[in-house]
């Protein structure tokens, strides 16, 4: 693993220079000295990697010419200046260097003001240009989407909307953007629309926050889970097991070829006598499906290593268009050995609540945004989740709450038959005004057979954690958007205690 890392990072490596077939260079036999690219990088470049100038020792030993590699600094981000609860104030009197794309440019008479986002944040930098500005001759130039390198100093904003701005003293395009063929204007753009543009769908509001919480929220994860001392195991994507037994799967396969137009004939298909195809002659020489679960490899690791977790991309292959049926999501499965249901609603708690909790901490602007375009009430109602106690009860109380509740359901409440949302809802809302609930102990028909059978013989040790007032659909839906796939993160707790 660790070669294949390196090899990739090595594909990154300037290229050998290509010569003219006219050049006199041409009939030489051998490329040109590495140094020949290092020599010519742009001085943009360099500000972020500090060549060293003296030859490392065994090249200075063997007299072969090259220079060290230099240091790897972070860049300064717009988040990084603006982040902060005095939003830039800070900063004001210092010099930096924005580098980012328009969102807009309003010219006046003699001041120019240019509004550069570089994704960081969902903030931008509001940049101050003048005709003295070195650059300013490219003003025409600067236009909604282009990608620029402004450097100035920061100051107070005389405006209402940002503490802070840039006083530019210098401005150049790096990237043109032809502003009568950009898509993406100031405009409130659909998602109908964006997606028939969607490489450009990531410098919009809407889901460059959703990029954000999502990066957010999978860090969370591991740094949740790490500090609890469990070992992430990265479970295979291709697999030749049906982890959940309903046979809802994705095929993988070399059988189809895609060379001839229109693809594959079924004449071409090879096939056994009796009619089936042969998959003795496919890539794996057997059947195999992208996974529905890490699941079974989650076991066998935590069977040797105690407490480990899966975090990886899953699929479904159901064909529901539902924002309850998702064809990709990334699912979370932790397995913990020597353990029981008890300990699993308690990590289910635990890692519900911090998750949550680290996500309204360190997205603040994004969470605000949700909360006043995309779901109204969002951030009060997950506080509720990191404020509030968890409180579990059994199947069978829940169904004798929901009987006793004289409340007129729309679908029948009887033991033996799975609750519905409207039954989840009634429990979590009105039964325990707002609190999260899990309901444990379901009957072992209506659950997956790998459930461990409690000792009634009737029940298994499941639970399901229901968040009141908490609707995840529209950020599926976002998420959705996001990737032209379904993205939502699922917390599976595992089941190793029957082990």
């Amino acid at each position: 693993m660790a070669a294949a890392a390196a090899a990739r990072i090595l594909r990154l490596a300037p290229r050998r220079i290509q010569v003219p077939k006219t050049s006199p260079l041409a009939a030489l036999s051998f490329p040109l000295p590495r140094t020949a690219p290092i020599a010519a990088a742009s001085g943009r470049r360099q500000r972020f990697c500090a060549v060293a100038q003296a030859p490392a020792p065994a090249a200075a030993a063997t007299g072969a010419a090259g220079e060290a590699v230099g240091e790897f600094r972070k860049r300064l981000r717009v988040a990084d200046v603006k982040g902060g609860e005095d939003e830039g104030a800070a900063w004001v009197g210092k010099e930096l260097a924005v580098r980012g794309w328009v969102r807009t440019c309003r010219a006046q008479r003699t001041i120019t003001f240019v509004e550069v986002n570089d994704g960081s944040c969902l903030s931008n930098m509001q940049c101050v240009l003048t005709p003295e500005t070195e650059g300013y001759d490219q003003i025409d130039s600067v236009t909604t989407g282009a990608s620029v390198l402004v450097e100035g100093v920061v100051a107070s904003s005389q405006g209402g909307k940002q503490k802070v701005e840039l006083k530019v003293s210098k401005i150049t395009v790096i990237g043109k953007s032809d502003p009568t063929s950009f898509p993406i204007q100031k405009k409130r753009a659909s998602r109908e629309f964006l997606r028939t543009v969607a490489h450009l769908r990531p410098r919009t509001n809407t889901f460059g926050a959703v990029a954000r919480v999502r990066n957010t929220l999978a860090y969370a994860t591991h740094k949740f889970f790490q500090d609890n001392g469990f070992v992430w195991v990265s479970s295979p994507i291709i697999t030749a097991s049906d982890c959940e037994g309903a046979g809802e799967q994705f095929y993988v396969t070399t059988l189809l070829s895609n060379s001839a137009d229109g693809g594959s004939l079924l004449k071409d298909i090879p096939a056994t006598k009796d009619g089936r195809v042969d998959w003795s002659q496919d890539f794996f020489c057997k059947p195999a499906f992208l996974t529905v679960s890490g699941q079974l490899n989650g076991e066998t690791y935590a069977s040797a290593l105690s407490d480990i977790y899966t975090f990886g991309p899953t699929f479904r292959a159901e064909n529901s268009n539902t924002s309850r049926h998702l064809a990709e999501f990334w699912m979370i499965e932790p397995e913990l050995a020597f353990a029981d249901l008890n300990d699993d609603m308690a990590c289910a708690t635990a890692y519900l609540q911090y998750v949550v909790k680290y996500i309204l901490e360190n997205c603040k602007e994004d969470m605000d945004f949700f909360n006043t375009w995309i779901e109204k009430g969002i951030i009060d109602r997950l506080n509720d989740v990191v404020e509030k106690n968890f409180v579990h009860l059994s199947y069978t109380d829940a169904v004798e709450l929901l009987l006793g509740s004289k409340k007129e359901f729309e679908f029948p409440v009887k033991w033996g038959l799975d609750l519905q949302s409207e039954h989840e809802r009634y429990i979590t809302e009105v039964a325990f005004g707002g609190r999260p609930v899990i309901i444990r102990d379901y009957p072992k028909e209506i659950k997956a057979f790998y459930m461990r059978e409690n000792d009634d013989g009737k029940t298994v040790a499941a639970m399901d954690l229901l968040v009141p007032r908490v609707s995840t659909y529209k950020l599926v839906n976002l998420l959705e958007e996001a990737r032209g796939k379904s993205v939502l993160i699922t917390l599976k707790p595992g089941w190793t205690s029957k082990i």
